[in-house]
């Protein structure tokens, strides 16, 4: 058996040549193998760095956490006429695969390698010490805007970063693994995992930048980051016309929270009623009828633990129905915004010199709703889910700035039709099989075709490379390259019928793992998307190894592994193999527990420093580089000066799905502290601050004990407790993804209504604010005083 699984590395080594990028002899001119290209200063006139003659404009669209079958052009609900028309006028692929979560495809995407070898194993914020999976991305594997921008290209990104080490996000930086340092000339958009529609908190480069409008005005994320992206290539255009651009747009639709008018959702309504198990069967059916899967496809068997849609009883089937409506909503909303894009590039005469790739999904469709959905997508994080009776009453507010929907795992089962679980699941179809669309005007005759050959996402950028020109480089400034793990798909362009030249392709992420061989699939499913805490217990060495013959079985309908064990073990080898060569090893469950640095091992950027001083600026810090006060005692000293009957945030984190603000209403101070958008716990102060200089302060009391556990907070006047209160659960791992931390403000949404968004600024003067946080997890002694005064209250 050892035999056979050696015969099989060695034949994957020798096929290894197969993953070359560019064309395989060098066309005349300077050696574009070592970038970047310098300005030849002795030509007259001097000229900046050319690209190749004929080298197209590139267009890279990326939606997130969109299943294969939700989209019209890949039979499913969603209509997405955009998608559909770049489909008629280039390729459908029916197996492109991307990894099951979002930071690691992006990696894979830029860089042309697998996640794992380039330190991308699995999100940003949950990233360790261990090769595979610190988050660093090395100079060694350079993206593709460095090659194109060393080429001669105007490079942009706009949208969705997620890959920057959240450490290094902070005015701080360093910025070297921002946008603007990994080779885009221009960047517009947020660098986390997701973000609020209505209020994002972007970036333009490396400056914080606030949106111009409000969601009252008529503002929407999706709509502004396609806004900019005209106005980039646009204005490219008409200075530069004949440098050729790429432009990476990168939406934070279709993840998670739902946002989008209301007048989008309700164009859905009633579509969905029948159920998830009966949307299935008819997005199957259509898929049949595309082409885009065989005639004798079957479904997937249902995921354990998930109802069918007949178990649901009344309102929670109209609760359900609701939060696909909205998604689906959200969805067509999105590509009218990308049709903008390409109509505004079809209005310019350039459409057909570029070359489109349009990516519907990073990952599978997200089941981490859990079985019912969710208002406050941050509860679930933290293990918590919501009944349908406590969301029936919200459902005419599904979507809007007071929600932060995602939908039932039964509908993101339905989203990945034909294929079994969700993302996070890199074992099965359902979390790493997306839909993939190219356009390129003439160079593609066989407009409207699907192409079936099997294809990664780390073989886009040696497909740009090869329709380029360009070669695979052998150093980015100074630096030798790590080979491109990509394979280019151009040769599919002009034949349908090719056989495929990608024939292995491991995944892995969270410890559920897989491996395709020549038709052969063997995984390993570990976890379940909807249960994110306290993973760690299950031993890999229980979960059972599964096999498919995907050339006979498309949809992983029928497990083989009992009739072919000898080839599973063949497939188990070759997975450890790939293993590695690739740094997946050791593998690790963990999910939410990792988003605490202390437990991951990250750095701590404050470097174990329990005293912290901010000024009154200091603003936009992420979860790792804000003061940790999780699962803590600790002590907030503001040093301000107020006016009569001042208001304002004087130091806030969060908002309103998670987080705390101390500010002040008329003069009077209060400390509000919102967990996961469900508990909101505000104390208060009984009399105005007379004018001028005080010292307010926050005592807060932690209980001691698991992450989680209660909390006392008091808040002291030039010394004096005025005011105490019981918070009975306080936040174990995270605040939030998209929100910050503030001196002086409360950005995006307001942790409480007692102040209103945006417009909350401290209307006083405020010389610093301190912080004194004692050790994690332990209750303070000191701060008895708190809990005395509370119940003496």
């Amino acid at each position: 058996m050892r035999a056979l699984a050696t015969a099989v590395t060695v034949a994957i080594e020798m096929t290894s040549q197969d993953h070359i990028a560019g064309p395989s002899a060098q066309p005349p001119g300077p050696d574009r193998t070592r970038l970047p290209l310098t300005v030849d200063t002795t030509a007259r006139p001097i000229r900046p760095v050319e690209t190749p003659e004929g080298a197209p404009n590139v267009l890279v669209v990326l939606i997130d956490d969109m299943g294969f079958g939700a989209s019209t052009p890949y039979g499913g609900p969603c209509d997405m006429p955009t998608a559909e028309r770049l489909a008629d006028e280039g390729l459908r692929y029916s197996r492109f695969h991307v990894t099951s979560l979002c930071s690691p495809t992006r990696q894979a995407l830029l860089t042309g390698r697998n996640h794992h070898s380039v330190g991308m194993g699995v999100t940003s914020e949950m990233s360790t010490p261990e090769p595979g999976y610190h988050g660093f991305r090395p100079a060694s594997a350079a993206t593709v805007a460095q090659i194109l921008g060393g080429n001669g290209y105007s490079t942009a990104a706009f949208g969705k970063w997620h890959q920057t080490p959240p450490v290094e996000v902070s005015p701080s930086g360093p910025f070297t693994r921002w946008p603007t340092g990994e080779g885009f000339d221009h960047f517009y958009g947020f660098m986390g995992a997701e973000m609020n529609h209505w209020y994002p908190q972007l970036f333009q480069g490396t400056t914080p930048v606030e949106p111009d409008r409000l969601p009252e005005d008529g503002y929407h994320l999706s709509e502004d980051l396609v806004d900019h992206a005209i106005d980039w290539v646009t204005t490219q255009q008409a200075i530069t016309p004949d440098r050729p651009f790429f432009a990476y747009v990168a939406f934070g639709a279709t993840h998670a929270p739902f946002h989008v008018a209301a007048e989008w959702r309700d164009k859905y309504a009633g579509r969905f009623d029948a159920g998830w198990d009966a949307q299935r069967e008819q997005i199957l059916a259509r898929q049949q009828a595309l082409g885009i899967v065989p005639e004798d496809a079957v479904l997937a068997p249902w995921a354990d633990g998930l109802p069918r849609w007949e178990e649901l009883d009344d309102t929670e089937k109209a609760v359900a129905a609701r939060f696909m409506e909205l998604y689906a909503g959200f969805a067509e909303h999105t590509d009218v915004q990308v049709g903008r894009l390409v109509d505004t590039l079809d209005e310019m005469g350039v459409l057909d010199d570029t070359l489109v790739f349009y990516l519907l999904g990073d990952n599978g469709a997200s089941g981490e709703g859990g079985p019912l959905g969710t208002l406050r997508e941050h509860l679930v994080g933290h293990g918590l889910f919501e009944d349908a009776a406590d969301m029936a009453p919200q459902l005419d507010q599904l979507g809007d700035p007071t929600t932060y929907p995602i939908y039932p795992a039964g509908w993101a089962l339905a989203m990945n039709t034909p294929y079994p679980w969700t993302k996070q699941i890199a074992s099965h179809l359902g979390g790493v099989r997306d839909g993939m669309i190219v356009r390129w005007g003439n160079e593609i005759a066989d407009r409207g075709a699907i192409r079936h050959q099997y294809h990664h996402v780390i073989d886009v950028l040696p497909t740009i490379l090869d329709a380029a020109g360009l070669p695979q480089p052998d150093t980015v400034a100074g630096v030798e390259q790590q080979p491109i793990e990509g394979t280019s798909m151009r040769y599919t362009f002009d034949d349908g019928a090719a056989p495929d030249r990608r024939r292995t392709q491991y995944f892995e992420m969270i410890g559920n793992r897989g491996i395709y061989h020549e038709g052969w699939a063997a995984v390993a499913r570990h976890g379940i998307p909807w249960q994110m805490v306290d993973v760690s217990d299950r031993p890999f060495e229980d979960d059972v190894w599964e096999l498919y013959d995907l050339d006979n079985d498309w949809s992983q309908a029928h497990d083989l592994a009992d009739q072919y064990p000898e080839r599973l073990a063949e497939l188990q080898a070759v997975f450890d193999w790939e293993g590695e060569k690739h740094k997946v090893f050791p593998l690790d469950a963990r999910v939410t527990e990792r988003e605490n640095p202390d437990v991951a091992g990250r750095l701590d950027l404050h470097q174990g420093r329990t005293t912290l001083v901010f000024g009154p600026r200091v603003g936009r810090l992420n979860e790792e580089a804000a003061p940790n006060v999780k699962n803590r005692s600790f002590l907030i000293t503001a040093d301000i000066e107020v006016g009569e009957r001042s208001g304002g945030v004087v130091v806030a984190q969060g908002g309103r799905f998670g987080g705390w603000s101390l500010y002040l209403v008329d003069g009077v101070p209060a400390y509000a502290y919102n967990f996961v958008g469900r508990d909101l716990t505000v104390v208060r102060g009984t009399t105005a601050l007379e004018p001028g200089q005080h010292q307010l302060g926050l005592r807060f009391a932690y209980d001691g004990g698991p992450p989680g556990s209660g909390a006392t907070a008091g808040i002291e006047v030039d010394g004096v407790l005025v005011a105490a209160t019981r918070i009975e659960h306080t936040t174990a791992y995270y605040f939030s993804f998209d929100e910050t931390f503030n001196v002086g403000v409360d950005r995006g949404t307001p942790v409480v209504d007692d102040y209103p968004p945006v417009h909350n600024r401290f209307e006083g003067r405020i010389a610093t604010v301190r912080f004194d946080l004692e050790e994690e997890g332990v209750s303070s002694p000191e701060q008895d005083r708190v809990r005395a005064h509370l119940t003496h209250q």
